[in-house]
């Protein structure tokens, strides 16, 4: 029996470009990965979870595409630099990032977080997309440009009374995606921000969906396929005038 044939590609829009993307074992991460792999990128699947990461790429070789894994603490700059490093040696360039790699953290009111669950989350969910970012656009700029979305959410927008930790951290990735896209708009590198409202991922597997929905217009959770396709729009030369905005896929959360 003659091998299997790998499936090509569904078109390659991204063929020319190589992307990171943190967070990339599980979820919204292992979603973009997939979808950019789809259309041609070369991928870099970044995630703490070796196993995971190694998962993700064995799914995008299967299907046709390429893509490499690297285990990464998002919250060590040497890590992030070393993934960008992997990046230029093993496809030869990055033109494409997306920094996702975030938990929830604790909840509560502000007098009830301790502080060492502060400073996990505002490590994770803030400095390391800063950290990211700094690694990401000396490659970017050595490629000629790129582009970088910078995964928020909802809670980048707006508040939460419980979720202190979070909402300060997703609103700082907020503010840091304007001053990047403000910073480098003339040298050829856009960055834009996507909050995603609840999305069925496993982030939220022990959460109360009942509850989660009802917090939606839409009547539903999202899925990451529909927030990596916000991605990869704002990836894409379709976005090309596109550059320090935020995009809400949040069925209507931040409407009311």
């Amino acid at each position: 029996m003659p091998p299997r044939r790998k499936r090509a590609p569904v078109n390659d829009s991204f063929s020319q470009h190589v992307a990171l993307v943190t967070g990339a074992g599980s979820g919204i991460g292992r979603a973009v990965s997939q979808a950019l792999a789809a259309r041609g990128a070369a991928v870099v699947v970044s995630d703490i979870n070796g196993e995971a990461a190694d998962a993700v790429v064995a799914e995008i070789t299967a299907a046709g595409g390429t893509a490499s894994a690297i285990v990464t603490d998002a919250t060590d700059p040497a890590a992030l630099t070393a993934a960008v490093a992997h990046a230029v040696d093993t496809h030869g360039k990055l033109t494409l990032a997306v920094n996702n790699a975030g938990i929830g953290g604790p909840t509560g009111l502000a007098a009830d977080i301790p502080v060492e669950g502060w400073q996990r989350v505002i490590d994770l969910n803030l400095s390391a997309v800063f950290y990211g970012v700094h690694a990401q656009i000396p490659a970017m700029l050595a490629a000629g440009g790129g582009s970088i979305v910078n995964i928020s959410s909802i809670l980048g927008l707006v508040g939460e009374a419980t979720a202190v930790p979070y909402t300060a951290a997703k609103h700082g990735v907020t503010g840091l995606t304007k001053a990047i896209a403000a910073g480098y708009a003339a040298q050829g590198i856009r960055a834009n921000s996507v909050h995603p409202g609840y999305i069925e991922t496993p982030l939220i597997e022990k959460a109360p969906k009942d509850f989660l929905i009802a917090k939606h217009p839409i009547g539903r959770l999202g899925t990451a396929e529909e927030v990596a396709a916000v991605v990869l729009f704002l990836l894409s030369d379709e976005a090309s005038f596109v550059t320090g905005s935020q995009y809400g896929v949040d069925g209507a959360y931040t409407a009311i």
